[in-house]
């Protein structure tokens, strides 16, 4: 058996190095940030203009885990569906986090 060279390869993007260092540093706020709320109602809105509410219920070092409410029609709570969706967000995408007190 013989090995083939491997062809180089050509860089089509590089972050700038100030957007990574502002990045690193948002996503180290929010981790600390964040744990100071978990299992709090929360609305956030992603940099994309997406809005979520629902329950912060785990952080890890690149994502959010919100707990999302979802309509559970009568015939599917009969076979055990659930109402409530774990959707995972990206910390670094994150814009705003508001607390909502109930």
């Amino acid at each position: 058996m013989t090995s083939q060279p491997i062809a180089p390869q050509q860089v089509v993007y590089q972050a700038e190095p100030t957007y990574v260092q502002a990045a690193k540093s948002a996503k180290e706020k929010l981790h600390g940030i964040v744990h100071h709320h978990m299992n709090r109602p929360v609305r956030v809105q992603t940099i994309d203009g997406q809005v979520h509410q629902g329950y912060i219920t785990h952080v890890d070092d690149d994502y959010l885990y919100l707990r999302v409410p979802t309509q559970v029609s009568q015939d599917q709570r009969a076979f055990g569906a659930y109402n409530n969706v774990i959707l995972p967000l990206v910390l670094y995408q994150l814009l705003v986090i508001s607390l909502l007190y109930t």
